[in-house]
């Protein structure tokens, strides 16, 4: 009768050593869990990093920085057009912003807007020198990063890839669009005064295609 119940008992035994071992190890996992955990607090700074990048949002939030920035800097376009002519990279230095593609740089001028190719304004300026063209870009696209380069803070490193890097500055062209160009019949300017201020990179010292951030029709 004894040898039976210690028989039994054995088994009881053994279940409860297996019961006490899978809790401890589930207790183990719990606390590796809450040790990497953190806790982020909604609406905190970490919160918005840990949150998807919303380029539209990023553009609408960064244009009118960028518009104050070129308006501040900008230098009237003969002036800039002779400094070029005269000595590129001193001019370079003086009046732009380094980008990685080339500098960028701020203009402001009047001029008659001629045929567009592509949503692109010949313009004509009085007192241009010879062999340079100036350009007016008005879309429908707005291409190129001039407007993210101009402030010359607006870095690859704050940004989690090369994409995110390059829909930020498509994101501030769409803004630039709604807010300056949107309002405007873009599709039929020639023939008329323009007064523009704009950035452009100076890749070519002889063709210049601006991007406006702010623009009247006279």
């Amino acid at each position: 009768m004894s040898q039976s119940l210690e028989t039994a008992a054995a088994p009881r035994s053994e279940s409860r050593r297996r019961i006490w071992i899978a809790g401890a190890i589930v207790l183990a996992v719990i606390a590796a869990i809450a040790l990497d955990t953190r806790v982020v607090r909604v609406g905190s700074e970490s919160d918005t990093r840990q949150q998807a990048f919303a380029p539209d949002t990023y553009g609408q939030a960064e244009f009118p920085r960028i518009k104050d920035v070129v308006i501040a800097k900008a230098v009237d376009v003969v002036t800039l057009a002779q400094a070029v002519q005269a000595d590129k990279a001193a001019a370079a230095k003086e009046y732009g912003t380094p980008a990685t593609t080339g500098t960028v740089m701020m203009v402001k001028f009047t001029g008659v807007a001629g045929e567009a190719k592509s949503g692109v304004y010949e313009m004509a300026i009085d007192g241009m020198p010879e062999g340079i063209s100036v350009r007016l870009q008005t879309g429908p696209a707005i291409n190129g990063t001039d407007l993210r380069d101009a402030p010359g803070d607006i870095e690859f490193g704050a940004f989690k890839n090369q994409i995110e890097y390059q829909d930020a500055g498509s994101a501030i062209n769409r803004a630039m669009k709604a807010a300056v160009l949107d309002g405007i019949d873009t599709t039929n300017l020639t023939g008329k005064t323009l007064e523009v201020t704009g950035a452009f990179t100076l890749i070519n010292a002889k063709m210049w295609r601006i991007t406006p951030v702010s623009l009247t029709v006279q």
